[in-house]
């Protein structure tokens, strides 16, 4: 594991190395559109007990940084921003940040929302197969009724879904980017969900909204195809408790 001194990035991880957080992929674009290489430590779900003893909460991602510990992916990115401003940008002043605050809130509560109900039955596959009966059972707890049952209503998701992503049409119809002419981080922040389902589902949710994937194809290929970089979604499903 790297020295403390060092930047060591707390990453979630599933099945054979998969990244399988929307927010520690966010923070791995932060982390490449400010030129940083950290330390990187996998974390499953069943290391929540070193992850508290180093956090006092039990979410990743989580970053350290001479001797600081910093948790919640919004935190990570202003701490990045902050810490190094000599390097490209994230959010282009505090304008831009106010802004970006105002997308990932978004792209938490209504995009998050409407393709977890897409995808969360076939999630629980990408996960290592001693941690699903942990995500089945804290996710059923949440939702109140079984994975299978959140996400029975695939053709109300997809069209949710799909609202939610008039906005985003309309302005990559525009401009290449959500941040302009380059990404920033409302990219990364809206574009993590997107590659969450990627991840965690067999089939391409966003076949109708042509502006919308050709800008996350786009963010797929940078830095020499990062998007594909750790495996999509497994071939065979099998394991404990996944139903």
């Amino acid at each position: 594991m790297p020295e403390p001194s060092q930047l060591v990035f707390h990453e979630r991880v599933g099945l054979d190395g998969r990244r399988i957080s929307p927010f520690s992929w966010r923070i791995r674009y932060a982390f490449l559109h400010k030129g940083l290489e950290p330390g990187i430590v996998e974390t499953r779900f069943a290391d929540v007990d070193r992850i508290r003893a180093l956090s006092g909460q039990h979410f990743v991602p989580i970053i350290e940084h001479d001797g600081q510990v910093v948790h919640d992916s919004w935190a990570i990115a202003c701490h990045l921003e902050d810490a190094f401003p000599d390097r490209p940008s994230l959010f282009g002043g505090l304008m831009g940040r106010g802004l970006t605050r105002w997308t990932n809130h978004w792209a938490g509560h209504v995009l998050g929302a409407s393709i977890r109900r897409i995808i969360a039955a076939d999630f629980v596959w990408v996960i290592a197969p001693e941690d699903r009966a942990y995500y089945r059972s804290s996710r059923e707890a949440m939702f109140g009724c079984s994975l299978e049952q959140y996400c029975a209503d695939r053709a109300g998701a997809l069209a949710a879904m799909e609202e939610a992503c008039v906005p985003l049409r309309v302005t990559l119809a525009e401009q290449p980017f959500l941040c302009g002419a380059a990404p920033g981080y409302a990219d990364y922040a809206t574009f993590s969900l997107f590659q969450y389902a990627r991840v965690g589902c067999p089939d391409e949710i966003i076949p109708g909204v042509a502006e919308v994937r050709a800008w996350r194809d786009r963010l797929v290929a940078m830095h020499g195809g990062m998007g594909d970089r750790f495996g999509l979604y497994p071939a065979q499903r099998s394991g404990p408790d996944g139903r």
